[in-house]
């Protein structure tokens, strides 16, 4: 497995050894002992999401007030643009956000620490995202910062019209009002 930093020191690009020939491929997607050895890290996953979702699918940027997560990423079929957003106050990359293609093909996987807000963006015909937690999902302690917050202004790659939000996304807020706690 290779761990490289992103441009946000913290959130790690993960690209796991593929092992391929004409029948196919293998690779290990997870194991606790190479992560903690390649990253540095030493964490514990605690749940497993896995959502599908079509083209120009929005989902973030979410994050917990409490009970932060940490989040280890990956697409296993499409290809999504994936988003993390340095919510820490005091951190010297606060309101600076890193994003990352996914996809089936490439098999990388993003680590984003607790303390980011999170989204990703499907930008093929549809997409099958896959992400473990550190702690669990709290409904009460969600929260969600809007996708085109000017402040942040992530640079999303361009779709065909807006894209498709949840009614949660759609009333997210931005960045200098969102709720943050640490």
């Amino acid at each position: 497995m290779k761990v490289t930093a992103s441009i946000i020191p913290d959130v790690l690009i993960i690209e796991p050894k593929v092992f391929g020939d004409d029948r196919g491929f293998f690779f290990e997607s997870f194991n606790q002992r190479s992560f903690n050895e390649a990253s540095g890290l030493d964490v514990t996953f605690v749940q497993d999401n896995h959502s599908k979702s079509a083209r120009n699918v929005l989902r973030g940027l979410h994050y917990q007030v409490k009970r932060p997560q940490g989040k280890l990423v990956r697409v296993i079929a499409g290809q999504v643009f994936d988003v993390a957003v340095d919510i820490r106050r005091n951190s010297t990359t606060f309101g600076r956000w890193v994003g990352e293609i996914l996809s089936g093909d490439n098999k990388k996987q993003l680590w984003i620490p607790p303390g980011f807000a999170h989204g990703f963006l499907v930008l093929s015909e549809s997409a099958e995202f896959l992400y473990k937690t550190t702690d669990y999902w709290e409904p009460k302690y969600e929260r969600c910062i809007v996708w085109n917050d000017p402040t942040l202004a992530i640079k999303w790659p361009v779709v065909q019209g807006e894209p498709l939000l949840s009614a949660k996304d759609a009333e997210g807020k931005f960045f200098p009002e969102a709720e943050i706690n640490y």
